[in-house]
């Protein structure tokens, strides 16, 4: 088993970590945002890389801490542009985020009220972190250790920070590896003026405040970030966390963290990878194209059930970039899907025992918990689609229509209509979009397309239990234009008309069976 689930590279990294730091009983995996706006989709990235490394490592028994930060001590600089209140909001400007008013009213900050709507909705796809409040923890005085050796190293992190600078760029003057947010207006418009070499630090504001502060009481003094980070992976042990392509490029904030935490901390930096940038094709809802609008989870999850959301990163390299789709793609997405869980099931058979391999462990890492005990019921997402627009969005008539349905698999097809008949309503493209005729309503039609209509009525439909599969429907289907001396594609398009107003629709041979004889007969019958 171990040798089939290193081909995944979730995998690939937990051997890498045990490699790199021994075989111990725990080990602790980290990531952490700035919650200075909406959590997106490219945040989520990392946060699902790192829960399926977590995962690879429980799987080989380990024990695991998944640390994730919220770095709330950060500057808030700049108002996005989705957010209410900007007027509000902008007098806050240069204050930690944690004092940022909420503009919704809900939470006590601004900072708390984007990492409730993460906390919150993380559990539906299966990641439970260990939540880190980088304000709660710098006010403590936890990291007063990890500054003072800062401050006793200045200038040899100046050193390792101009080694990664150019001539033009390199740090003139003194320079102090901390900031502090004055304690009167609460901005970081401050300056340091000294540091006594013990506990004492000293620094002057632009609103004119001044004031000497111990590092272990006073609450406003903070690293700046490529120290913090190598600080922290040394305070908590740190034994992997990734990081964007933007931090791991060359001579960026992971490398010079990497050197900080070896030659300040005393400690190895973390095992990493670096993961790319995510695109969004389509749209996620009506709303999306309001200015400012970013694509995040729940976005996702309105879209795809929580296992596909897990698939769509556990099926795809980190280093990947990729496009998350939801136009007309979302249909092969979820065909890719069921496609891995018939093999994962045995209903399937893979090009190969190394590719069943491989798509077994993507379908065990894409499931919110452990893999249910038995297959779930697979309803293709287009059929699914078709049948909601049949049944006018009602999910119960849907449920009785689907032969075989048992209990335990209600809820997994409950989910997925959900998300078909969003998807259907709001980001779905026009001409997928259908509502049944009814019994009496009449289109227009030419006489050679009413001639059309009767045959395929009284042809086909009529006798539509005595076919043997769509095949043998499809071809009564043509047999039905050439009897009334037109083409396929008249009739075709006749069809539609008359059972949906449109030119096209669902697959014309299995819409027919999926509406039921009795309907389409009732449909057709004024012609």
């Amino acid at each position: 088993m171990e040798q089939k689930r290193a081909s995944h590279w979730a995998d690939q990294t937990a051997e890498k970590i045990l490699a790199e730091w021994g075989d111990r009983d725990s080990y602790t995996c980290a990531s952490g945002i700035t919650p200075s706006g909406t959590v997106h989709v490219g945040n989520f990235r990392e946060m699902i890389s790192v829960d399926l490394v977590v995962r690879a490592l429980r799987d080989r028994g380990k024990k695991v801490r998944f640390l994730y930060s919220w770095d709330d001590y950060d500057v808030f600089r700049k108002v996005p542009l989705n957010m209410p209140q900007p007027e509000l909001l902008e007098k806050y400007l240069r204050f930690p985020i944690t004092m940022v008013p909420d503009p919704w009213g809900r939470d006590e900050s601004y900072a708390r009220h984007h990492e409730v709507d993460v906390e919150s909705i993380l559990p539906k796809v299966g990641i439970f972190p260990e939540f880190l409040h980088q304000a709660d923890r710098y006010r403590s005085g936890r990291y007063s250790e990890g500054m003072r050796r800062a401050l006793e190293m200045r200038e040899h992190l100046k050193a390792i920070l101009d080694q990664y600078r150019d001539e033009d760029h390199k740090i003139q003057g003194e320079w102090w590896p901390v900031s502090v947010f004055c304690s009167a207006c609460n901005k970081d418009t401050t300056e340091i003026e000294g540091w006594d070499g013990e506990w004492g630090l000293s620094y002057k504001c632009e609103c004119g405040h001044k004031e000497k502060g111990d590092l272990r009481t006073r609450k406003g003094a903070k690293l700046f970030w490529r120290v913090d980070w190598p600080m922290r992976w040394n305070y908590e042990k740190v034994d992997f966390e990734p990081a964007g392509k933007d931090h791991h490029s060359q001579g960026g904030s992971f490398d010079t963290s990497k050197h900080v935490v070896q030659e300040v901390y005393g400690r190895k930096p973390p095992v990493t990878f670096r993961y790319d940038f995510i695109g969004i094709k389509g749209s996620p809802g009506k709303m999306s194209s309001s200015k400012g609008k970013v694509v995040d989870l729940p976005d996702l999850l309105r879209v795809y059930q929580p296992e596909l959301v897990r698939y769509l990163f556990a099926g795809t390299r980190p280093n990947t970039e990729f496009v998350i789709s939801f136009d007309l793609d979302v249909i092969k997405i979820y065909e890719d899907y069921d496609k891995t869980e018939r093999i994962y099931w045995g209903t399937e058979k893979a090009k190969g025992e190394e590719h069943e391999s491989y798509e077994r462990r993507i379908y065990e890492l894409s499931q919110v918990g452990v893999v249910p005990a038995e297959a779930p019921y697979q309803v293709p997402f287009r059929h699914l689609c078709s049948l909601l627009q049949i049944h006018q969005g009602d999910v119960e008539a849907v449920l009785a229509s689907l032969p075989g349905l048992k209990p335990c698999q209600i809820e997994g097809i409950r989910t997925r209509a959900a998300c078909a008949w969003y998807w259907v309503n709001e980001c779905a493209p026009e001409d997928f979009r259908f509502s049944v005729s009814k019994p009496g309503q009449k289109a227009e039609l030419s006489d050679i397309e009413t001639q059309a209509v009767r045959h395929l009525r009284d042809d086909v439909v009529a006798r539509l239990e005595t076919f043997a599969d769509e095949k043998a429907v499809a071809e009564a289907i043509y047999a039905a234009a050439a009897a009334a001396a037109t083409d396929g594609k008249t009739l075709f398009k006749a069809a539609y008309h008359a059972l949906i107003g449109k030119d096209q629709g669902p697959r014309l041979a299995g819409f027919l069976g999926t509406l039921g004889k009795e309907k389409v007969l009732s449909i057709l019958a004024v012609y």
